[in-house]
């Protein structure tokens, strides 16, 4: 640990953060650094992080990376000890490599961020309602991975079965292949002989996927309320159902008045245009960033409108007329639904959507 003694001045921190231990650089408001220390990542070395920055002098923004992840813990703490944070970005490649990487520089370079409020955002709260969302999607989406992949495994193994057994179950639908596999009762002793190991492989299979559809099914039933609870707004927007709507909500987060406008909500999700203008020459470019399960959800939305929604199909046809690919009128649509739904996050009556 080093540190540099000062006079009572108003410090910044900027923390690194890592499974086991938080790396904490503090700076005064020139950008000085007064000290570097390490900390463990459990809430003592959260209390002692906290008490060495102060002892700088005053404690005026904390500056920490990863908020979501290795420093969930730590923002949950000093949340609680009302200090100011932000969420700082990662240090660019450029950064990277011209002062190279460890765990104090990474430290700094997050110090020196929320000193200068480039690169900062306000972090999301972690102890509301959608971050209960978020945890049961997790479970649920790892659910909905492993049925696919388990239905894969059964197709492939039936490619590859004895013609018998080939010919028999190829022609089921899927709804049928999983029954009929889940219920056969295949000669355990004979193992040994290809068809009933690939009976017996599949029937393992066939049971393991309807488990996980149980599993969905019951992380349904707990998800859809909980949507409902959190925002009973959105679910009423046209294309909107509780996968979509809990979606946009954990993206959102619990504070969503830290997204200041709507363009701000668009850019979190990707559905924001990039700017590439040069010259003479006036552009934007797709954007490739965000949080992608988010743009996935405003792109089903979309889709779904393009369907049934008769004013998202009026102005498809009215964008088609001048000239607009399929892909150009669903990025458009997009933009338009990523302002509607900021609108009905930030609402507390309901609304009548405004259809591009």
């Amino acid at each position: 640990m080093t540190t540099i003694a000062h006079d009572s001045v108003e410090v910044t921190g900027g923390v690194d953060t890592h499974k086991d231990t938080h790396t904490v650089v503090a700076v005064d408001m020139t950008g000085r650094v007064l000290g570097t220390a390490q900390f463990p990542a459990n809430s003592a070395g959260y209390a002692r992080l906290l008490s060495w920055l102060r002892s700088f002098g005053t404690l005026v923004l904390v500056g920490v990376e990863g908020t979501g992840v290795y420093g969930s813990g730590l923002v949950r703490y000093l949340t609680a000890e009302r200090t100011a944070i932000v969420e700082v970005d990662r240090p660019n490649r450029a950064t990277r490599r011209r002062r190279g990487k460890s765990d104090p520089i990474d430290a700094e370079a997050a110090a020196q961020a929320a000193l200068s409020a480039r690169g900062t955002s306000i972090p999301k709260d972690r102890d509301g309602r959608v971050e209960a969302l978020r945890n049961l999607r997790v479970a649920r989406r790892s659910a909905i991975t492993q049925r696919a992949d388990t239905q894969r495994r059964m197709k492939a193994l039936i490619v590859t079965a004895p013609d018998t057994l080939r010919q028999r179950l190829r022609a089921l639908s899927d709804r049928q292949l999983i029954h009929t596999c889940a219920t056969t009762r295949p000669d355990r002793t004979r193992a040994a002989d290809p068809t009933i190991a690939t009976t017996l492989a599949l029937r393992h299979l066939a049971r393991r996927h309807q488990q996980l559809t149980t599993d969905i099914t019951e992380l349904d039933d707990l998800i859809a309320p909980l949507v409902h609870a959190i925002n009973p707004h959105l679910c009423h927007l046209s294309g909107v159902g509780p996968d979509v709507a809990g979606q946009l909500l954990v993206t959102a987060g619990d504070n969503t008045h830290r997204l200041h406008s709507e363009a701000a909500f668009a850019m979190l999700c990707g559905a924001a245009p990039l700017p590439a203008s040069s010259g003479n020459t006036h552009r934007h470019r797709l954007n490739r960033g965000g949080d992608r399960q988010a743009n996935a959800a405003l792109h089903r939305i979309a889709l779904c409108r393009l369907r049934w929604d008769h004013h998202t199909r009026n102005y498809a046809q009215q964008r088609t007329h001048q000239g607009k690919t399929k892909k150009e009128i669903i990025r458009c649509l997009k933009r338009y639904i990523a302002r509607e739904i900021y609108n009905t996050l930030n609402q507390t009556t309901p609304h009548t959507p405004r259809h591009p």
